[in-house]
């Protein structure tokens, strides 16, 4: 049987992350806002202190490294004991990391999307070999918009090479990283099954980063433009099987997803807590308490409010963690992971921007981090899948649809 509460097994990473969020994170929130494509020098002390609890085995498997690589591929040997494990340690701590700040969060070194990524579908050879390394993950190009099978990108073989070419852009961590995971086709007549990803490492000739983007929020986060330009990257950089397998179709280059849209979910979630964590504590002050055992129609306005951003940001709690327990106990979660990212996302914009708006002037102006908090959030709603595809998703998941029947 599910349970949605906080593992107890898990409480101690919780409250480890919440104290690195409150003391290390949230203090220079408002300094790398401002100092937009600066690196954050504090976030190398964290990634050795995280560092070092992986290797002691004391941080219970949370950051992008540990989700689950085997999602579907075996049943729990007994339907009456389920399992806690990696991928609800990382949600769990991702959102209290992101209750400090999400861009810190993304530029955290070795804990990019790639290697999220790299987790989901690399063999474990290629998992050995590329520990330690930050990768970003590079799918967006210009002209694709929000259909990740559209990329014209491309991987060519040659000897015991691949020769990439295109251009992709919001690559989130895209100078900072060790490395970039890039998504290519190896056939475009082949359709989605020719999509792969390939691991390039920087000072790979042919690799640039052209520019960096001036954005609305994650300003600590650095996110770039890259070209491949007859990038020739080793043959076995390519992640997961080489063979283009019509019958799989997308399927490889989706199980990331099903890995990365929670931990997405998390990020909105811990966003969105901080904002209502906040809100409260200001109407408080103004005289407004939030009473848990009336109903919302007996008390004022803005508690009413309140309660109502409250419940929505609880809802996309819970299909979170349901998305991440499914993975952790070997269910396919496709559906759970879309439905998490899109109710999550749209509920972190709607709870931010409420907040903002219940606390007036004070939610506008720089004074609180409100306002920051409703730039941050809006991102969670469009990268890794706007809420338009993870909709469209969801559809043809319930409707039992391929993407040919359902556009």
């Amino acid at each position: 049987m599910i349970n949605l509460e906080t593992p107890r097994k898990h409480r101690a990473l919780v409250d480890q992350a919440h104290q690195v969020a409150m003391n290390m994170l949230r203090p220079i929130s408002r300094k790398y806002d401002s100092a937009e494509h600066a690196y954050p020098k504090e976030l190398d002390m964290l990634a050795a202190l995280i560092d070092g609890l992986s290797d002691s085995g004391t941080a219970e498997g949370a950051g992008a490294t540990s989700m689950s690589t085997e999602l579907g591929t075996k049943k729990v040997a007994d339907p009456s004991k389920v399992r806690n494990g990696a991928n609800l340690a990382s949600i769990l701590s991702v959102a209290e990391m992101c209750w400090g700040d999400g861009g810190l969060l993304l530029s955290m070194p070795r804990q990019g999307l790639g290697n999220a990524a790299i987790a989901s579908v690399a063999s474990p050879e290629q998992q050995k070999r590329f520990a330690g390394v930050w990768a970003s993950m590079a799918i967006t190009e210009p002209s694709m918009g929000s259909d990740s099978a559209a990329l014209t990108t491309t991987a060519v073989k040659d000897g015991d090479h691949y020769v990439i070419n295109g251009e992709k852009i919001f690559v989130t961590s895209g100078e900072r990283s060790d490395a970039v995971v890039v998504w290519a086709t190896l056939d475009k007549s082949a359709g989605r099954a020719a999509i792969k990803s390939f691991v390039v490492e920087k000072g790979t000739p042919g690799l640039k980063v052209e520019r960096l983007e001036h954005k609305l929020g994650i300003r600590a986060s650095d996110t770039a433009v890259i070209t491949f330009t007859d990038c020739r990257v080793p043959a076995e950089n390519l992640l997961g099987s080489p063979e283009i397998d019509v019958k799989a179709g997308f399927g490889g280059a989706m199980a990331t997803f099903d890995n990365t849209r929670p931990l997405v979910a998390a990020m909105a979630i811990g966003v969105a807590r901080a904002s209502l964590d906040l809100t409260r504590d200001l109407l408080e002050k103004a005289g407004i308490v939030i009473d848990y055992d009336r109903p919302a129609l007996t008390q004022s306005a803005a508690a009413a409010k309140f309660l109502e951003l409250e419940a929505d940001w609880e809802g996309a709690r819970l299909l979170t963690m349901q998305a991440a327990w499914m993975a952790d106990n070997k269910k396919p979660n496709s559906l759970e992971a879309s439905m998490s990212k899109a109710k999550a996302g749209r509920a972190g914009s709607a709870v931010t921007l409420g907040c903002v708006e219940l606390a007036g002037t004070l939610g506008y102006s720089e004074s609180e981090l409100l306002e920051k908090w409703s730039r941050d959030s809006k991102i969670l709603d469009i990268f890794e899948g706007t809420q338009q595809i993870q909709q469209l998703i969801v559809a043809r998941r319930v409707l039992g649809l391929s993407s040919a029947q359902l556009k």
